[in-house]
């Protein structure tokens, strides 16, 4: 879902014979590059975007996640795990189809060896290595290539976030502000914007896209549908 909206994708058919997507190398990249290889089309009706008018913030303990009106789409965020490689680490970005690409899209899902270890002694998690997750040790990273970015866990964790609200089935006009986030919290906030009306409105992309940039047709903000 994150590969979508990375590439301004919003109307596509997707049928998986599996139980579950594969995780290829556990991050949007070679979704990213297969979408770039099939092509992508645009159409002629215009896009929509959601426009958030007013802050709108859930919680779940320290975990805390707001999404507050911006003239663009906005990402801040902050994980603080109790790890050495992990505690509190932060990465802020202005959504773009190239930064998505290179700062974002790459960046890789992560465990910890022993909740691996334990998962595998019953049955799950079967498929889990290093080739498709960063695990991480008492202090290390085990990958023997070691990590993409300085910062490729809050990374990741960003990717997560363009996915989930990819969820609302538009492009957001907003700044996303995420403390120790997590799906379940993605969630909630999505569900909880849609019950708010007064915390947002529909409006034409033509609105915000600069129509005259080369790499229009490939950005969220795109004036034109997308589709592969």
């Amino acid at each position: 879902m994150a590969a979508f909206f990375g590439l301004g994708i919003n109307n596509a058919m997707v049928e998986v014979d599996s139980p579950e997507v594969p995780i290829m190398d556990g991050s949007a990249d070679p979704f990213v590059n297969l979408l770039k290889q099939a092509g992508i089309r645009v159409l002629d009706e215009i896009n929509k975007v959601v426009v958030v008018t007013e802050p709108i913030c859930v919680t779940d303990g320290d975990k805390v996640i707001r999404l507050e009106p911006s003239d663009g789409f906005k990402i801040s965020c902050t994980i603080d795990f109790e790890h050495p490689l992990l505690s509190n680490q932060s990465f802020c970005m202005d959504f773009s189809d190239e930064a998505f690409m290179n700062e974002i899209g790459p960046a890789r899902t992560f465990g910890f060896l022993k909740d691996v270890t334990m998962l595998q002694a019953n049955g799950l998690a079967k498929g889990a290595s290093l080739d498709n997750a960063i695990a991480i040790d008492d202090d290390c990273v085990l990958n023997p290539d070691g990590l993409r970015y300085e910062n490729e866990f809050v990374r990741h964790k960003i990717l997560d976030c363009i996915g989930d609200l990819s969820l609302l089935g538009y492009p957001v006009i907003g700044h996303f502000i995420a403390h120790k986030s997590g799906h379940a919290l993605h969630h909630r906030l999505v569900t909880q914007l849609m019950a708010q009306p007064s915390a947002w409105r529909l409006a034409e992309a033509t609105e915000f896209a600069d129509i005259s940039s080369p790499d229009w047709n490939f950005s969220p903000l795109s004036a034109l549908h997308a589709a592969a």
